[in-house]
Parts: structure tokens; sequence; C-alpha cells
């Protein structure tokens, strides 16, 4: 358990920062909001290959408490493991945007107020989430893991684009990234109701696996 704790705080440390850093980069590149998100988007796929690969095999790289919760929701993992799961990828989410706003020479903590509300946005972390869990558990249930690293990392980048949240489709993001006023940020007010539409999305795709995928191979 220790290595698996340590894994998915470590990943989901590296996810933050790459997430948050990105975003401030792009900023002080490029006054475009496009390319920011372009930047951004393309440095959280190669981040979240790259973690997935690294931990894959350790924890699971679950690195999002949606994910944690779908696990065993579908029996694939003990719900004794949920809390601390859940606890090790907030601390590690929180110290990945801390290593961000420093590397960046900003406070380590600098409450965002980037507001992110409004009902298509809400939706769009429905869908986002949604997409994301039935993407990783119809995987795992057709002997595909070994595409994960790829698959997923595909999907966030397209999702970036394709939804109009930006696809956050992480409890442990949405809480995080509030911790610095950047690019990548969300006010500390609209968090809750992405969290919200986050675990309604995981939700729906673990009742659809459990109809398209009711065993795993």
């Amino acid at each position: 358990m220790n290595r698996r704790l340590l894994a998915e705080f470590i990943g989901t440390a590296f996810l933050l920062t790459g997430v948050i850093g990105s975003g401030i980069m792009a900023e002080r590149l490029t006054d475009d909001v496009g390319l920011q998100l372009l930047a951004n988007a393309g440095a959280t796929v190669g981040v979240l290959y790259a973690i997935i690969l690294m931990f894959g095999p350790v924890s699971g790289a679950h690195f999002n408490p949606a994910v944690t919760l779908s696990d065993a929701s579908l029996g694939s993992r003990p719900w004794s493991d949920v809390a601390p799961y859940i606890a090790a990828q907030l601390a590690g989410g929180a110290v990945g945007v801390i290593a961000a706003n420093l590397m960046f020479e900003l406070d380590a903590v600098n409450m965002s107020e980037k507001v992110r509300d409004g009902g298509g946005q809400y939706l769009g972390e429905v869908v986002a989430t949604f997409g994301l869990v039935f993407l990783i558990f119809s995987l795992v249930r057709s002997g595909r893991d070994h595409l994960a690293a790829s698959a997923v990392a595909a999907y966030i980048g397209g999702a970036y684009w394709f939804t109009s949240s930006t696809s956050f489709a992480n409890p442990a993001v949405s809480v995080t990234r509030t911790l610095s006023n950047t690019f990548a940020g969300i006010d500390p007010g609209s968090a809750p109701m992405f969290i919200v539409m986050e675990l309604i999305g995981a939700g729906l795709a673990v009742g659809a696996i459990r109809v398209i995928y009711p065993a795993r191979s």
C-alpha cells in the first residue's frame, strides 16, 4: 500500500505540475488564447502518457478520485483503498500546483479568480468524465490495459478541445487548480459544482460499463 500511495502522490503531483506549469508558460509566451490552450493541452497529453507508463504497474495510475471510486464500484479494487488513494491524489495535486507556482516565481499559493460556471461547462464535465472513465474500464475489461497510456493521453488531449470546460474530468484536479491564479486555474467557488458533475459522469460511466462490458476478460 505504501508503494501504491507514493505512486499516486508523485504521479498526481507531476500531472498538476504539467497542467499548471504549461498554462503559465503559455501565458508568458503568447497572448493568443487558442495557442495557450494548445500548449496546455499538448503538455498535459505528454505528462499523462509518461506518468501512466511510470506508475501504472504499481498503483494502476489513477491520479483521479473519480477513477478510484469507479474501480471500487466495479469490484476491481477494495473499498478500503479508496480513502487513502484520494488523500494521496489530493496531497500530490496540491504539491504539484505549488511546485509549478514556485518554478515560475509566483507565490506558492495564489487562489484562482478564474470563474468557470454555467450549464454548458457543467455538461462538459459530465461528458468529459463519462468518456474518460468509460475508456479506462472498457480497456481493463477487454484485456487491453497496455493501451491505457496512449488512449487516456489521446482522449484528454481531444477533450481539452471538444468540451466547453476544457475537460478537468478529475475531482483532485478541480480542487487543486484553485491554488493557482493562472491560465489553468479555477475559482474556489466554481470547483464544487465541477466535482459534482464529474462524479455524475463517473457514475453514468460505471452503469454503462456494467451493461456493455458485464465481465472482466
